[in-house]
């Protein structure tokens, strides 16, 4: 028995996630399915990212175990003419048999893309979140501040969050805008349920006025989730990568 780890990409527009789920088709389960046509065994692949409904990734990674006699190398080519073309795996190799995605050290970057125009873009509405109105960049980079280092993010996760600790570190955060495209670029050792929305939609608050930069801060001691904005949709989110220690 092998364990095989892909980086996978793919547009999530269509999917209900990544995660298998009773009431529409997955990432996930795309992805076994693709595995069985060409092992002809049962996979369940291990994500490390349970993405959302809409949300896509540049270089998500899952593992699975296998009997196959494929080369590692070379399952990413044998898998991709049973996938659709909006999932790709860009990646696959061989790792120890008890290597999990979840449970290495790891830091995870996930982009979030804004349209800052007066009118949308409909060759965009599948990748960014379009915001009509003038955002002050200066006063979200300063709100920013607030939120790199290790904090209690209890106030940017959702209120179902089944976790341990909603104690998390956040390593950089930087915003950036090319023309009309901002690029919210944010990288952690791990992410609440939505905390990577919910710090965008915050964010984007404080860029129309409507909050100030400190009250991050209030946020954050609040420890409440109704202190914090709203949620940005999820069209914008991109999981870029996961960096592991070595």
């Amino acid at each position: 028995m092998r364990r095989i780890r892909l980086t996978v990409a793919y547009d999530g527009t269509d999917y209900c996630g990544w995660q298998i789920q009773p009431n529409g088709i997955t990432v996930e389960e795309i992805l076994n399915r693709a595995l069985f046509r060409l092992t002809g065994e049962q996979i369940q692949v291990i994500g490390a990212s349970r993405t959302d409904a809409g949300v896509h990734a540049q270089g998500n990674v899952a593992v699975f175990d296998t009997v196959s006699s494929i080369p590692p190398e070379r399952f990413a080519y044998a898998a991709a003419r049973f996938l659709p073309e909006d999932i790709v795996v860009l990646k696959s190799e061989e790792v120890p048999e008890g290597w999990h995605p979840r449970y290495q050290n790891s830091v995870k970057t996930y982009e979030y893309h804004i349209l800052n125009r007066e009118m949308a873009d409909p060759l965009r509405r599948r990748d960014t979140w379009h915001v009509s109105f003038p955002l002050d960049l200066d006063k979200m980079r300063e709100a920013a501040g607030w939120l790199v280092g290790e904090h209690d993010f209890c106030s940017f996760c959702s209120t179902h969050t089944g976790v341990k600790t909603t104690v998390r570190t956040v390593c950089a955060l930087n915003i950036e805008k090319t023309g009309d495209l901002i690029t919210v670029r944010i990288s952690g050792n791990g992410f609440l349920y939505n905390m990577v929305r919910i710090i965008v939609g915050t964010l984007v608050e404080v860029g129309r006025g409507f909050r100030t930069p400190e009250s991050i801060r209030d946020m954050l001691l609040a420890r409440d989730r109704e202190e914090a904005g709203v949620t940005a949709p999820p069209q914008g989110l991109v999981l870029v990568g996961i960096k592991y220690e070595q």
